[in-house]
This record gives structure tokens, C-alpha cells and sequence, in this order.
């Protein structure tokens, strides 16, 4: 089962245009892919989570102008500047092996740029590593939005963690809590039903 993205929301827009924007600028002759991680890739499957930057991982190299953002008005009518985050490094994060091959198509309208979203699993794991609030907020709402379990967290964290170097003794007992945490949001939604 594919999962329905949320286009039709004022930041779904405004990415659009960010990489109508990023076409433009970077005036795109052939096919670049773009990988979708972060806020906006779950912003695009709950509805949730506002955040002023895009983490985007291209399949080719680069140059995103710093000054190319969109403002975006929020739903209490605070206008953002969404903008490609230039920091954003995928090597940092916890990331299962084939996270590219398994991301998900969406279909914006865009000429040259192919943009995949990572499945709601990937997103999930890709938030361990650092395991911030916002991270632990963000894998909740996966869960509860029915788009992710504790298990599938549990497999695919631990085949990631497989490919990752350094001392994986913290980022696995972020992976514990991640697991236990959606296992408490997925016994609260089967108590209430």
C-alpha cells in the first residue's frame, strides 16, 4: 500500500515552487533526482510538522544558491521562508542501505527534477541517530498516522544499523526507545478502539 501525500497544504505548495525555483536557477538541462528527508517528508505524509527547511539529498552535484526561498504562510498566518537546508547530510543520520531504491515517487510537475520521498519507515529510522524532541515528535506522528510500526522501526533500524560506523552503543538505545515509544502509541490506539 502506498501512502497519500498531503499536496494540497500551503508548504506542500511551497515546495513545489522551491524546486520549480531550484530548476530554474540551476538551470537544469537533464534529470536530477532529489531525495526527501527531514520535516518536509513528514509534513508531506501527516500534514504536520511546519518547518522552514528542506532536507534534500541530489543525485548529482549541486551548487543550491543561498539566497532561493519561497515564503510560505502558515495556517495562524505567519509567513516562513522555506529554503533547502545546505547543511543537510544524509551520512549523519541512521539509514538503511536501501533507502533511495525504496523511496517513494511524488509527482509535483517538475521538469527535470525527479523528487522521492524516504518511506514513512526510512523517515522513521533516519530520526534516531539524533533522537531529538522534534525527532521523537516526528516518528510518534508516523505511528499514529498508521504509516509506520514499532516493528517495521525495529527491523529496519537494526538492519542499519549494520551498515553504520563508529560507536553504535547510543544509537541503539535510541533505537530501543523509538521502538518502545511506538509500541506505547500503538497499544493506546488499540485500547481506544
Amino acid at each position: 500500500m502506498s501512502p497519500g501525500f498531503h499536496l494540497d497544504t500551503a508548504f506542500a505548495k511551497g515546495l513545489r515552487e522551491l524546486f520549480v525555483q531550484v530548476e530554474d536557477r540551476l538551470a537544469l538541462k537533464r534529470p536530477v533526482t532529489a531525495y526527501l528527508a527531514g520535516g518536509m517528508a513528514v509534513h508531506l505524509y501527516t500534514g504536520k510538522r511546519v518547518t522552514k527547511d528542506a532536507d534534500v539529498e541530489f543525485s548529482a552535484r549541486v551548487l543550491v544558491p543561498n539566497d532561493l526561498a519561497v515564503r510560505v504562510q502558515d495556517d495562524d498566518g505567519v509567513v516562513k521562508l522555506l529554503h533547502v537546508d545546505t547543511n543537510y547530510n544524509p551520512m549523519f543520520s541512521l539509514l538503511h542501505q536501501d533507502y533511495q531504491q525504496d523511496a517513494l515517487e511524488v509527482d509535483l510537475g517538475l521538469i527535470h527534477l525527479r523528487l522521492f520521498v524516504l518511506r514513512p519507515v526510512d523517515l522513521a529510522v533516519s530520526k534516531i541517530a539524533r533522537f531529538a524532541p522534534i525527532d521523537r515528535e516526528d516518528i510518534q506522528d508516523l505511528v499514529a498516522a498508521g504509516l509506520v510500526t514499532s516493528s517495521e522501526i525495529d527491523v529496519r533500524g537494526r538492519e542499519a544499523l549494520e551498515g553504520y560506523i563508529g560507536n553504535v552503543s547510543a544509537v541503539s538505545l535510541n533505537l530501543r526507545d523509538a521502538v518502545a515509544m511506538a509500541r506505547k502509541i500503538e497499544q493506546a490506539a488499540g485500547a481506544s478502539s
